[in-house]
């Protein structure tokens, strides 16, 4: 479905974007047209695919997983790769996956309580059938993760 995105649909995002929690109540008031029409263009969006689903933002820090670390993967075989993927995804530490070009086959995150856990963690991946060997590197700090800026830019 090829959807045409109007400057109603625009703003309705970036309301959505800045708190997807707002009611369409308000977004509607705010925009000056029926909460019934907010309702249809959201309704379309996501029949459309712009839209999927919201998201739930929790700080992992505040629950005791203060140590992120990145670990680039590399297999025995690249024909592996979905395996090795089925396989992270057991592992609810491993919080984010790609399947990459490069000195890599996977580069993916993980969230650990400490160091020693950790360790525990790229233990378990490297004992993935296929995982011929990884690469840690340790996040010092967060700067910056803002999964709405590229819309924002779009949307100017």
């Amino acid at each position: 479905m090829n959807y045409e995105i109007d400057e109603i649909d625009k703003t309705i995002l970036m309301y959505l974007i800045e708190n997807t929690r707002m009611p369409f109540t308000e977004i509607a008031k705010k925009m000056n047209v029926s909460a019934g029409t907010i309702h249809v263009r959201v309704k379309k969006l996501e029949e459309a695919g712009i839209i999927k689903g919201t998201t739930l933002i929790t700080d992992y820090d505040k629950m005791g997983y203060q140590f992120v670390a990145y670990l680039g993967l590399l297999l025995t075989k690249t024909n592996r790769i979905q395996h090795v993927i089925d396989e992270l995804y057991k592992i609810p530490n491993v919080t984010v996956a790609h399947i990459v070009a490069g000195k890599y086959n996977i580069f993916c995150k993980i969230r650990a309580r400490d160091t020693s856990h950790a360790k525990e963690l790229i233990y378990q991946i490297d004992q993935i059938e296929d995982v011929l060997r990884t690469e840690s590197m340790i996040s010092l700090e967060e700067s910056f993760n803002d999964k709405n800026r590229l819309m924002k830019a779009i949307f100017k």
